[in-house]
């Protein structure tokens, strides 16, 4: 081709725009950076899901419901292959295995009815063993009331012996304390002294001594016993009551509902005599 036909017609040269390089940006084109594309709801939710947070707590309930899991599975594996088993089992072994099961429990209630029987044996020996020990004690204090070494009330009378003249004698005063006795006397005080078993009483003069406590007029006899008893027992014909007034002595005897015996011996320990269960 010639240079006339390179030349356009009116002389002048056309200039070409220059090339731009593939993915440069136009020119005048603004320099704020380029918007992020949206995100899809998969892509939301797989970036929300991983990398899994995960909090100790949340660890710790996990771990629990995986050994739950892990138990149920493992009875549940237990269970069915016993069911497995059985299904499986011939006759006889069935058989057999049942009259096991009922020995065991003919075993189980034979051992129950003994433990039963155990526990009504101890509940009866307990009973027992208090029962004697109540009996015990009451002993004790019947057997303190007769030996004067415990206080005793109850009802019984009263008896007063006015001697002005000092003619009561100790006989008179021990045929009384025989005449209650006989007529069920329990306990017996004289003038502070307690009258037990083994008292005696001895002339002092115009006074009397009971087991060597010297006591004087008026003498009162406090007396626990049956008053429907005792009172006849004194005013029988010829009997104390009587007899003390021949001696020029006043004798009045009162009936109480509550008589208080609390004058007391001290208990003596024997020298010889041993009990013989020891």
């Amino acid at each position: 081709m010639s240079d006339k036909e390179e030349q356009p017609e009116n002389g002048l040269r056309k200039e070409l725009p220059e090339e731009v390089p593939l993915g440069a940006a136009p020119e005048g084109a603004d320099d704020a950076p380029a918007e992020k594309p949206a995100l899809t709801g998969r892509q939301r939710l797989v970036m929300g899901l991983w990398p899994p947070r995960v909090s100790r707590a949340q660890l710790i309930v996990a771990v629990l419901l995986f050994g739950l899991g892990f138990g149920l599975a493992v009875q549940v594996a237990s269970n069915s292959d016993s069911d497995s088993a059985l299904r499986g089992a011939r006759q006889e072994d069935l058989v057999r295995i049942l009259d096991e099961l009922d020995s065991r429990t003919q075993r189980l209630d034979d051992e129950k009815q003994g433990l039963e029987k155990q526990r009504q044996q101890l509940e009866n020996s307990s009973n027992q063993a208090e029962e004697a020990r109540k009996q015990t004690v009451e002993k004790e204090k019947q057997l303190g009331i007769l030996a004067g070494t415990v206080a005793a009330q109850g009802p019984g009378i009263t008896m007063t012996i006015q001697d002005g003249k000092g003619a009561v004698q100790a006989d008179s005063l021990l045929d009384a304390v025989q005449e209650l006795r006989a007529a069920g006397a329990e306990a017996i005080q004289v003038n502070g002294v307690r009258v037990v078993a083994g008292t005696y009483l001895t002339d002092a003069g115009k006074s009397v001594s009971v087991d060597g406590n010297k006591i004087n007029a008026p003498y009162r006899f406090k007396v626990i016993g049956k008053p429907a008893d005792l009172e006849p027992a004194l005013n029988i014909p010829g009997g104390v009551v009587q007899t003390l007034e021949k001696e020029q002595a006043t004798v009045t005897v009162e009936r109480s509902n509550k008589i208080v015996v609390d004058a007391l011996r001290a208990a003596k320990q024997p020298d010889y005599a041993r009990s013989s269960s020891q």
